[in-house]
């Protein structure tokens, strides 16, 4: 009994461990170690522009200027500095609005010279104006020479807490209007640094600290809703869990957890339901709980020799994927939601890939992403889950800990591929990898999902009412 608790133990133990920083040698650049699996088609993605009239506007030009780049869905075309709007003349009539009718433009009487952002390869255009005290932003369609989407509003000032993701927000709608897909710039990632949780725009800007205790912080996980998210405290051989509010900067205990080891918890889709593990002298199994009503836990697994943990729920609610020793080393299973129908979930290549970790459903579905030593080294593998097919996606260096976008395209990861333990971004469909936080020391990222506004507040950390 004792035995498969200590087994248990040295699980967590793994996550609790503080690597040292570990300078490397040898490296291969950045950019090529990550295309592993990944096909890359460059030259598809159309060409893009962003304009700003006037000093008053630039902070608003910068963030939505590095918000489509990092979406991977455009080719930024950067204009020599010093240029500005080119206007067509003032008595030079209105072009047609992409679809037909007149283009929409608040706050003045003439179009951008087309011609000339198509000559420079642009296929959209995006302009941003002040008119009064609002910001209007303006998508131009470049070979139908009109706008095919024009945003006004009002956002707080530069100074408020909830700049940043207005401004993000008005990214996404870009994004939106251009592709017809939703983007991620209004998403936030956190993350555990100094055995605190710390939260950071998908830009890698604005990072805060959202929780604080004497004690040592792990697993955060998000709630469906964005307002919301769990996480364990580690405290004199246990780990009690929290939902921790954004918008008020309270927490509240998860009920009968603190008496064993509870650890990596994870929402259910419809956020009723806290899935977790818990070591025990039992060993280490799988439980869920309802944080609703904070009541009737239930156990879904029986060690037996075993442990099993890192519940992932599938965006349906219906299936767990999870980690179990069973087959000896770590491998990912799955099962039903209410624990019935365990079975094997990816391929084992004995002798070939060793224990795999920290997984995590993607939001439609299709994947789930992990870690998995390979020659004593973590990297993140993806599974297709219709086929069972693995891709190794990294290569440089020790990849652990993914965690997906919204828009099951990005995954952000810790990687020490420059010597030190940070957080890095790829995008699954072009290869390109890009840091969020080059300070080291970051661990155990969570991304978000698309945030409502409320959860833009800034908070002061802090215990706040423990029930």
């Amino acid at each position: 009994m004792a035995s498969r608790a200590i087994r248990g133990g040295l699980l967590l133990g793994v996550l609790l461990s503080a690597y040292p920083p570990i300078r490397l040698s040898a490296q291969e650049p950045v950019d090529r170690g990550v295309r592993i699996g990944i096909v890359y088609r460059p030259g598809v993605r159309p060409g893009l522009v962003v304009l700003a009239a006037g000093p008053a506007v630039d902070s608003i030009r910068a963030i939505i200027a590095r918000d489509l780049d990092y979406s991977d869905r455009f080719e930024p075309i950067t204009l020599p500095a010093g240029d500005s709007i080119r206007l067509a003349s003032s008595d030079e009539p209105a072009p047609r609005a992409a679809g037909g009718g007149r283009a929409t433009r608040p706050g003045r009487p003439a179009g951008l010279n087309y011609p000339l952002y198509q000559a420079l390869g642009a296929d959209f255009a995006v302009e941003i104006r002040a008119l009064g005290d609002s910001t209007v932003v303006s998508l131009h369609d470049v070979a139908a020479a009109g706008v095919r989407r024009a945003l006004r509003t009002r956002l707080p000032p530069p100074t408020e807490p909830g700049f940043r993701q207005a401004v993000h927000r008005l990214s996404d709608q870009l994004v939106q209007a251009a592709l017809g897909a939703p983007g991620v710039a209004a998403t936030r990632i956190l993350f555990v640094r100094d055995g605190k949780v710390h939260e950071i725009d998908q830009d890698g800007a604005d990072m805060r600290l959202v929780s604080s205790s004497d004690r040592q912080a792990m697993s955060p996980s998000w709630a469906p809703d964005g307002r919301r998210f769990a996480y364990m405290e580690f405290h004199a051989g246990r780990g009690q869990l929290f939902v921790h509010d954004l918008a008020g900067g309270t927490r509240r205990p998860v009920a009968t957890t603190g008496q064993a080891l509870d650890f990596t918890p994870s929402f259910s889709p419809d956020g009723r339901t806290l899935a977790f593990s818990r070591a025990t002298e039992e060993g280490t199994d799988i439980y869920t709980i309802n944080v609703r009503d904070n009541c009737c836990l239930q156990r879904l697994t029986v060690g037996r020799f075993s442990d099993n943990l890192s519940p992932t729920y599938s965006p349906d609610g219906r299936r767990i994927a999870f980690v179990s020793t069973r087959p000896g080393l770590a491998q990912l299973y799955v099962m039903a939601a209410d624990g019935t129908e365990q079975q094997m979930l990816a391929a084992v290549d004995w002798g070939v890939t060793g224990a795999s970790n920290a997984p995590e459903w993607s939001p439609d579905g299709q994947s789930v992403i992990f870690h998995r030593d390979v020659a004593g080294t973590l990297q993140v593998f993806v599974l297709d889950v219709r086929a069972r097919v693995v891709k190794q996606l990294t290569s440089v260096g020790r990849n652990e800990d993914p965690t997906w976008a919204p828009d099951s395209r990005h995954v952000a990861f810790v990687s020490d591929r420059t010597g030190y333990r940070q957080l890095w971004i790829i995008d699954m469909e072009t290869g390109r990898i890009r840091p969020l936080l080059q300070q080291s020391g970051a661990r155990l990222p969570s991304w978000s999902p698309r945030l409502p506004e409320v959860a833009a507040t800034n908070p002061q950390p802090g215990r706040g009412n423990e029930r």
